[in-house]
């Protein structure tokens, strides 16, 4: 049992290094154009659509930017706050003082200047991945933020956000990864049906 633990978390640490690779090699124009086309099939959804609360996050790198959505007249948007032991809230920013640099360098906001939205008030959660799998397994960057969080959105849609190239054939999960319920890339929309 220990053997395969580990042969999971190795395996999942070289899905991950591969991912970033993937995504890292794209060029600049072609990542904002994948990332035009991905924000465009999730405006599509019904659960996008019929989203008042939606948790975005502000672009890593690489990761897809989720940036032309933030148009989205009547949503209430939150992006995510690192908070210590590895937890994570929502938080809309109340004007510019609402943002900084947060934990791992990534934009976010600042919570005394913002409103701080509850899991189970949210009805859309956009997830960053790493590496993904038709099956709606995810890997994400190896720290359980976004597990943990996820767990308490208890009304939530939750939809992973990543670019083709980052697809494997089985995401390696541990017992404690979430399965989404459903992953967006600039080509396809897979879905899980439980």
């Amino acid at each position: 049992m220990l053997l395969d633990a580990q042969m999971v978390l190795t395996e999942k640490q070289a899905q991950r290094k591969r991912g970033i690779q993937a995504r890292n090699a794209l060029p600049a124009g072609e990542r904002a154009e994948y990332s035009r086309r991905i924000c465009e099939k999730i405006a599509g959804l019904d659960a996008f659509r019929q989203a008042e609360s939606v948790l975005l996050y502000a672009a890593f790198r690489a990761e897809a930017s989720l940036d032309p959505l933030l148009p989205a007249a009547g949503k209430r948007l939150a992006w995510p706050v690192c908070l210590p032991e590895c937890q994570m809230a929502a938080a809309v920013p109340l004007g510019p003082e609402g943002w900084e640099t947060g934990a791992y360098g990534i934009r976010a906001p600042v919570l005394a200047h913002s409103l701080v939205v509850p899991p189970e008030a949210l009805d859309l959660v956009l997830v960053p991945c790493t590496a993904l799998d038709p099956a709606c397994r995810r890997v994400g960057m190896g720290k359980g933020y976004y597990d943990r969080y996820l767990a308490r959105c208890s009304r939530a849609v939750k939809l992973g956000v990543a670019f083709q190239c980052q697809q494997v054939e089985r995401a390696a999960v541990e017992a404690h990864d979430l399965r989404l319920d459903g992953f967006i890339t600039e080509s396809e929309v897979y879905t899980w049906n439980r």
